[in-house]
């Protein structure tokens, strides 16, 4: 072999193209590490992150081996190690875990930064999309949060009768324990404490398995521990799951149960999982976020926001598919200066159904009068009834009801509702607007293009990660340990796209 590694490796290979990058990028501010141990020195971290971002760059997500494996018999990681020993693949994992972990969303940041000033990239149009993905966690490990509601108040009444049971034995020493709707942990604690005083029994001497018979006092303590442990029990199951989730996995606590397509048939299966997102400018990803529930609507304002304090500002035209519009949505635009290419739920019935849209009986169709009261087709008035929150908004949004003033005899009754009594119709004009300004802004010229080119870019961005480079589950858990493969599978997907550019550009000259 030449002496110089660098003779042997074609011109057009990536990993010039990854060097480009990477040598205008200090890294030593996001990878200094203060050594304070003896033995033998740590690898050179800068190399060490160029093996591993390379790896990804090429395949990919890598294993921990592969790369392991690809220092040693791929001549193009020996020329980037420079002289370095091949690292193990417990090394790679430490370096990952103790050093990576907490810079590698600042190194994304400045690769983006270097790629999107030579491409030119548009951050104003920005196309957003999301995905979920399998947890690195047992089926069958779920636990609900509801289940485990109803089940503490279930031993809430089982610790009542057995206070009552035990108040009957110890009745004759003056003691009597108070009794609750709900008990608290400690409470039960201080009351085991109290039990065992007062009758003198010995935990540790009470007899235990088959044959073995025990006095009644032992056996109300047994109970009175077992519910005690039960209740230690539910509050830790309420705690993980938090205000946010109703559910979580035994073996990943920050994996939330969700509904996966498992195949093109649309056969789903309730799995462990994340929702992934994904903000793509110019088919570059330009930021990413993980989020533990399935719905889409709540990722919109934190994927923002992430990409506001990544560049500085927010993109001008957001497009997103039915899954973000949202009241709270349009309005988080609103406030920001960000012009709303979301559809809503019904986009596409209000949009190609003209029958729908021009129901003359819904009641966003409604005239209304002089009054300010919506008219129905009959000619008959809607008063104003009450104002009602609408639960889990952010905003305040509240809606109102209407009631007609009278639809007895009516001879649209029958197409009109199917209530017995008047009908009552709910509005909100703020979010009447909101449709309209958004069916009007979508089915532009403009809007037709960005709805085109987000097929386009935000689907293939997961077409390529997923499919083409067999990204299809979790390999590590927890939220952080899920952000760093996230993270880095983003900087792989980048580096690469710009290679394929730059060599698409050099071809066609």
């Amino acid at each position: 072999m030449p002496l110089e590694i660098s003779k042997i490796i074609e011109i057009s290979d990536p990993v010039y193209t990854f060097c480009e990058v990477m040598d205008h990028i200090d890294l030593n501010k996001y990878l200094a590490v203060k050594e304070s141990r003896t033995g033998r020195p740590r690898y050179d971290s800068e190399k060490l992150l160029k093996v591993i971002l390379f790896a990804f760059m090429e395949g990919g997500y890598q294993s921990l081996r592969n790369i392991e494996k690809l220092c040693k018999t791929d001549i193009r990681f020996m020329w980037l190690l420079d002289g370095e020993n091949t690292p193990s693949h417990m090394t790679v994992d430490n370096f990952m875990n103790e050093i990576l972990n907490a810079s590698v969303e600042s190194i994304f940041a400045e690769i983006n930064g270097y790629i999107f000033d030579e491409e030119n990239v548009d951050l104003e149009h920005i196309y957003i999309d999301g995905t979920k993905v399998v947890a690195n966690a047992n089926k069958y490990s779920w636990v609900w949060k509801k289940s485990s509601v109803k089940n503490r108040q279930k031993t809430f009444r089982k610790v009542t009768d057995l206070l009552e049971e035990i108040n009957a034995l110890i009745v004759f020493q003056g003691v009597k324990f108070g009794l609750r709707e709900e008990y608290a942990i400690e409470y039960l604690e201080e009351i085991t404490e109290k039990y065992i005083s007062l009758t003198g029994i010995k935990p540790d001497e009470i007899p235990t398995g088959r044959g073995h018979r025990k006095a009644p006092e032992q056996k109300l303590y047994g109970k009175l521990v077992e519910y005690t442990e039960t209740l230690k029990k539910y509050a830790e199951h309420i705690r993980i799951c938090g205000e946010c989730r109703n559910s979580f996995s035994k073996t990943d606590h920050d994996a939330t149960f969700m509904r996966m397509k498992t195949d093109y048939m649309g056969n789903d299966q309730l799995l462990p999982g994340y929702n992934i997102q994904l903000g793509i400018c110019d088919e570059y990803i330009a930021v990413s976020d993980i989020k533990q529930y399935a719905s889409d609507m709540d990722c919109f304002q934190p994927l923002m926001e992430r990409f506001n304090a990544i560049y500085g500002h927010y993109p001008k035209y957001p497009v997103a598919d039915a899954g973000y519009g949202s009241f709270d949505n349009y309005l988080f635009c609103e406030e920001h200066g960000m012009e709303k290419y979301m559809k809503f739920t019904m986009f596409k019935k209000e949009t190609e159904d003209s029958k729908y849209h021009n129901d003359p009986y819904r009641a966003v169709n409604f005239p209304i009068n002089e009054n300010g009261f919506p008219v129905c087709p009959n000619g008959k008035e809607f008063h104003y009834l009450k104002s009602r929150k609408i639960r889990g908004n952010h905003y305040g949004r509240t809606e109102e009801l209407y009631q007609c003033e009278d639809c007895f005899g009516c001879p649209l009754k029958q197409d009109c509702c199917k209530c017995e009594g008047n009908r009552v119709v709910r509005l909100n004009e703020e979010l009447s607007a909101f449709h309209k300004e958004v069916i009007g802004n979508l089915n532009s010229v403009h809007g037709a293009l960005l709805r085109m080119n987000r097929s386009i870019q935000a689907e293939g961005a997961y077409g390529g990660i997923k499919w083409n480079r067999a990204y299809t589950r979790a390999r590590r858990r927890g939220l952080d340990g899920l952000m760093l493969e996230i993270s880095m599978i983003c900087c792989g997907f980048n580096l690469h796209k710009y290679h394929l550019k730059k060599s698409e550009r050099a071809n066609a000259a």
